[in-house]
Parts: structure tokens; C-alpha cells; sequence
């Protein structure tokens, strides 16, 4: 009997499939099937969620089969990460003119990624305050002592290091163990690697032009390679949507969602709160921030749906190039660099709010001296914080061995994880695409007229 309805359940979700594929045919725009994957993913996992139980067999013997759409799509999107960032820094290089403004875009870049994360991780703990947020008033069940547990381990290995420590284990000794994901701070050894290549282009650009064009033109050609592995699997993004949400609702246990409520809305109040800050920074440059918003709107989207700002990243390229102006190395290096390095929510609101609910449990009062010294911790942990899921709990673990707080309260909020995830990417994405607007609008290289100009129909995934 089980067996039938887990057959009935994934023939829905083809079924379901199906209409996206049947849009797809009829040319509607990528934007607009993104939502309806959305849309359908989130009715079809209430209607799951309603018809079994979050505990029922054949709901648990569905979720491995939406898998294979989901999960699958997630893991292409890891596929192409490292290729992608590897040659998006090199063809920054590639694209910056000899000597021209190199040093103010590279430095107002980094600044705007780490200052607005500084900002994140006040905002962060005003919420957290502002809520009243205790770690100790929440309550615990087995998932969510498991998960403090494993926590604790992780964080073993890092505790035993000092800061300088952790620092120097961001460069790559062995660039080629980087490729393969195989240590935390894998994506930030790919970008210093990828940064002192691009380094040596432009030495041999100075000094041997007619060999530079040669790498140039191989750099290129990869670049297009990527680039059309990049578009083939963002192709399957309304499905992977589909599938992704029509599991994570099915699986939600709405029980604990409102035990974790207050947790959920103070840490939304940060990030909207945050997001204006990006608009506000864009208004004091003279910019329209309603139109960036309009033009931001779709890859922003794919964000909080794939929960990835690795594999947002095309669409970060391509929307700050193609909708809002900026020219293609800063678009590059913005969107490359934030991948690792200031991400707003993951790195700054997140492990700030973690901080000012469990320092009160071990008896660490949450004076001025504790707020400048958690800002500033946050600020520099945010280096190195991957872009592919779990990067928020890499950042809180730094932050809160660090700071000498017990890592495994961190585990009480698994179970609302995924819903704010969404939210918390989504404005990774969004201050790496403020720093690169920002950059290009202050060194007087962003193309006006292009960001004001009303927007073409899915000018940023035309082609998809």
C-alpha cells in the first residue's frame, strides 16, 4: 500500500514537472517559471504535509525520490562553483585596464563586503536584543541536542587554533586540494590562488604583450566553457525549485516553527533591515534603489529559493553586467570575492545574533565592550566563509570559540535552519552586488545610462 502512494506521490511531482517543462516550450521567461516552481513546490509540499505527517513512511520513502531532482540540481550547482570562480577572478584580471583605478576598485570592493558586514553584525545583535532572545528559554529535543553535539566536534579543531592561526589557513599550501572542496575555506584558497595568477597576467601583460594575449585568449575560451556548463544547468532551476520546496514544506515541522518564532522574525527584522541599508548606501551615491531592486528582483529570487550564493553566482555576474551597469572585471571581482568574503547574513547577522543569546547563559554581560569586541571578531571571520550551505555555521562556530561560548546552543535552532537560510542568502547575494554597483559608481565607471534604463524582459537569463 506504501509503495502506491510513494508512486503517487512522485507522479505529482513529475506531473507538476511537466507543467514547468510545458512553460519552458512555450518560451514564458525564466523569471516567471522560477515562481511558478515556487509557487507549486510549496502548495504540493502542504498538500503532502497535510495528507501524511511529517512521520509518515511513505512521506519519509517519497523524499529520497524528490532527491533526485533536488538534491541533484543542488549538487550541479556545487559542480560548477569552483570552475566558476577560479576563472570569473582571472578574467576580472583579464579585463582591467593596465593600472586603471585597480587598486580603488580592489579596496572599495573588500571595504564595502567587511563595513557592511561589521554594520550586519550590529543590526544582528540590536534584533537580538530587541527581541529579547535567550538561547536558554528555547526548548530542546533530540534533533536539536544531536545537532549541538556535532556541533561541539566540528569545533574542536578550530578552538585549538588562535586567530593568526585561522588566518593563515585561508591560503592555499596546496591549490589543487582547494579544487576539491576539501577544506572549509576551500573557496577563498581558490580566489587568493586564482588573485596571484591574475597577478602574474598582469606582470606579463606589461612585459610580454604578445604572450598575454595569447593567455587572454585561452582565459577567454575557458571562461565561455564555464559559462555554457553555467547556463545548461541554470536551466533546471525551475525544477529543482519544484523539488526543493515541495520537500523542505512537506518535511517542516510547523511545531517547532512557532516554538523558534520569535528566533525566525527577529532574525527576517535584520535582514529587511540590512537590505535597506544596501538601498540606502546605493541612494547616498546618487542611485535609484527602487530600480535596483526591480532589476535585482529575479536573481535575488533564485537566492532565497536555492539557498546557494555559489550558485547564484551566474546570475550576480550577469545582473550587475547586463541590467545594472557595471562593467564586467568589477562585476567579477564583486561577485567573486563576496562568495567568501562579507557575506551579510551567514557571516555577519547570523553568528552576531547567536553571540548575544548565549553569552548570557555562561554569565558574559552584553556590555559595550563585549558588542565592539563581537563586531569586530565578526568582521574578521567573515573571510573565508563558504558560499555552498554551512557557511553560516562555519561562520558562528569561529565567531563563538572565539569568543569562549559554548558551541552546542547553536544547535537548538535546526530546525528552522532552512527557512531563515533563504532569507540570509539572499542578502549575501544582494551586498556582493551593492559592493560592485557601489565600486563602479564611485570610480565613475558604471554605465548610467544602462542602470536607469527600463528593464528588457529577462535581460540577465535571456537565453536561458
Amino acid at each position: 500500500m506504501e509503495t502506491g502512494f510513494v508512486l503517487l506521490n512522485v507522479a505529482g511531482l513529475l506531473l507538476l514537472a511537466s507543467i514547468l517543462f510545458w512553460m519552458n516550450r512555450k518560451h514564458v521567461s525564466f523569471s516567471k517559471r522560477v515562481f511558478t516552481g515556487l509557487g507549486l513546490g510549496i502548495l504540493y509540499g502542504v498538500i503532502l504535509h497535510v495528507s501524511y505527517g511529517v512521520d509518515s513512511s511513505a512521506l519519509q520513502q517519497s523524499v529520497p525520490w524528490f532527491n533526485i531532482i533536488g538534491t541533484g540540481y543542488i549538487k550541479l550547482l556545487q559542480m560548477i562553483v569552483v570552475p566558476l570562480v577560479f576563472i570569473s577572478i582571472l578574467t576580472a584580471f583579464t579585463k582591467v585596464a593596465a593600472g586603471k583605478n585597480f587598486g580603488k576598485q580592489a579596496a572599495l570592493i573588500l571595504g564595502l563586503l567587511i563595513g557592511t558586514t561589521a554594520i550586519a553584525a550590529l543590526i544582528g545583535i540590536g534584533s537580538a536584543l530587541l527581541f529579547g532572545l535567550d538561547a536558554e528559554q528555547i526548548v530542546q529535543g533530540d534533533a536539536e541536542i544531536s545537532r549541538g553535539v556535532t556541533l561541539e566536534e566540528t569545533a574542536a579543531d578550530v578552538s585549538d587554533k588562535v586567530l593568526p592561526e585561522q588566518l593563515l589557513d585561508l591560503l592555499p599550501a596546496n591549490p589543487f586540494l582547494d579544487f576539491t572542496g576539501a577544506r572549509p575555506t576551500s573557496t577563498i584558497g581558490v580566489v587568493i590562488f586564482a588573485a596571484f595568477l591574475g597577478f602574474a597576467f598582469l606582470t606579463i601583460r606589461r612585459k610580454e604583450p604578445e604572450q598575454a594575449a595569447v593567455v587572454q585568449k585561452g582565459i577567454d575560451a575557458v571562461y565561455s566553457l564555464i559559462m555554457a556548463v553555467v547556463k545548461i544547468v541554470l536551466r533546471l532551476t525551475p525544477y529543482g525549485i519544484l523539488a526543493i520546496m515541495a520537500r523542505t514544506v512537506a518535511l517542516s515541522d510547523y511545531g517547532a516553527i512557532v516554538n523558534l518564532g520569535k528566533f525566525v522574525a527577529a532574525s527576517y527584522a535584520a535582514l529587511i533591515v540590512m537590505f535597506l541599508v544596501h538601498l540606502a548606501i546605493l541612494a547616498a551615491t546618487g542611485l535609484n534603489p527602487i530600480t535596483y531592486v526591480k532589476k535585482a528582483g529575479d536573481t535575488l529570487l533564485f537566492a532565497f529559493s536555492s539557498r546557494s550564493s555559489a550558485g547564484t553566482l551566474p546570475l550576480t555576474l550577469n545582473t550587475q553586467t547586463t541590467r545594472l551597469g557595471v562593467p564586467d572585471g568589477i562585476a567579477n571581482f564583486a561577485g567573486s570575492f563576496g562568495l567568501s568574503i562579507g557575506q551579510n547574513g551567514c557571516a555577519g547577522i547570523y553568528p552576531a545574533m547567536l553571540a548575544v543569546m548565549i553569552a548570557p547563559t555562561v554569565g558574559q554581560p552584553i556590555d559595550v565592550q563585549f558588542i565592539l569586541t563581537l563586531v569586530a571578531i565578526v568582521a574578521i571571520s567573515s573571510f573565508g566563509v563558504a558560499g555552498v550551505g554551512g557557511g553560516a555555521t562555519f561562520a558562528a562556530i569561529l565567531v563563538l570559540s572565539a569568543l569562549n561560548l559554548p558551541i552546542a546552543l547553536a544547535g537548538i535552532l535546526i530546525s528552522v535552519e532552512p527557512l531563515i537560510d533563504m532569507g540570509r542568502t539572499a542578502l549575501n547575494v544582494s551586498g556582493s552586488m551593492t559592493a560592485g554597483v557601489t565600486t563602479a559608481r564611485v570610480t565613475g565607471e558604471l554605465d548610467n545610462a544602462k542602470y536607469d534604463e527600463v528593464m528588457a524582459r529577462d535581460a540577465s537569463v535571456s537565453e536561458l
